[in-house]
């Protein structure tokens, strides 16, 4: 099954929201970028985030963290492979790199990642159903 040009470009501009809102603090924009009851699990945290709900307590958490610490965190999405599923389902695998800037200082690499998101399309546009982080040790 061949993806369309317009469902890879949905694809990005989906990882280009998720990360301009995490980033900046959107906690409620970065949890709408998953189905309602979309899951985020990753090694980095002890439990997963499941639903919107805790989908957006957990961004709230992570800003409130950067925010405490005085760190601007860049999450960087690139190398992105768009793998065809059923008729309105995908599976992207992605590098994920965290970039950490502390005020005054030069930025640094946190961590390179692979993110693996099964999405589904919705009425609103493509949205993750769930995301396994996979941590580069």
């Amino acid at each position: 099954m061949d993806i369309s040009a317009e469902d890879v470009l949905a694809v990005h501009q989906l990882y280009g929201r998720q990360s301009h809102a995490i980033d900046s603090g959107r906690a409620a924009d970065w949890a709408a970028t998953f189905t309602a009851d979309g899951e985020f699990h990753s090694p980095s945290y002890p439990d997963p985030a499941i639903g919107a709900a805790e989908l957006t307590a957990f961004a709230e958490r992570f800003h409130a963290g950067c925010v405490e610490s005085g760190e601007a965190l860049r999450h960087v999405v690139s190398t992105v492979e768009v793998i065809p599923g059923g008729p309105d389902t995908l599976t992207s695998r992605a590098y994920l790199q965290i970039v950490g800037t502390p005020t005054g200082e030069p930025s640094r690499l946190h961590r390179l990642t692979t993110v693996v998101d099964d999405l589904v399309r919705t009425p609103a546009g493509w949205r993750i159903d769930r995301r396994t982080v996979l941590r580069d040790d």
